[in-house]
């Protein structure tokens, strides 16, 4: 879902939280009594580095990652002491139709709308981008390398792009990382 915070729809951000939310806990709930009686079990969710930082036009989008960044390290401390592991994979743009697929907010998309030209410049802004993502295999070996890994950390990111954005906002202070935001 994309389009400035105005425009989306009560719905169209319950659709949102509805697949990035709600699908996975469902997912996790019916699990889980398996893998606390085998005392064993890996627990990989896909967030995204928008689960770590915002941007425009990603209000719905981000905030649903952040959501799954949040269940995943609470549940991380009740599942350990059954053996259950808790793995997020962060990726930042990866080379697949992920943008093609998109929904945009249907007043985003009106002549009148106030974000009108911010969602034009994401568009423009998002093609360049994508011309330096990851491709979907460099995630799937981070996937497989944090499954294998005997102490896996609880966060991997998974690109050069939100390696280096990510490298940013911990040497940064949140005004100069917003700053740094709203240039791209």
């Amino acid at each position: 879902m994309t389009g400035a915070l105005e425009d989306l729809d009560v719905n169209e951000i319950k659709s949102q939280y509805e697949t990035n939310v709600f699908g996975l806990v469902r997912t996790i709930q019916s699990v889980l009594p398996i893998m606390r009686k085998q005392k064993s079990g890996t627990i990989v969710n896909i967030s995204s580095g928008l689960g770590r930082f915002g941007i425009a036009a990603s209000s719905a989008y981000a905030s649903s990652k952040f959501a799954v960044e949040g269940i995943s390290e609470s549940m991380s401390y009740e599942l350990e002491p059954f053996g259950i592991r808790t793995i997020l994979i962060e990726p930042g743009l990866i080379k697949t139709n992920f943008f093609k697929s998109a929904v945009l907010a249907k007043r985003s998309q009106e002549p009148n709308s106030p974000y009108i030209q911010l969602m034009k410049g994401m568009e423009s802004g998002m093609d360049k981008l994508l011309k330096n993502a990851a491709n979907p295999e460099y995630v799937a070996k981070i996937v497989l390398d944090a499954i294998m890994d005997k102490k896996p950390k609880l966060r991997y990111l998974a690109g050069k792009d939100v390696e280096q954005i990510m490298d940013a906002k911990n040497k940064m202070s949140d005004e100069d990382f917003h700053d740094l935001l709203k240039q791209m």
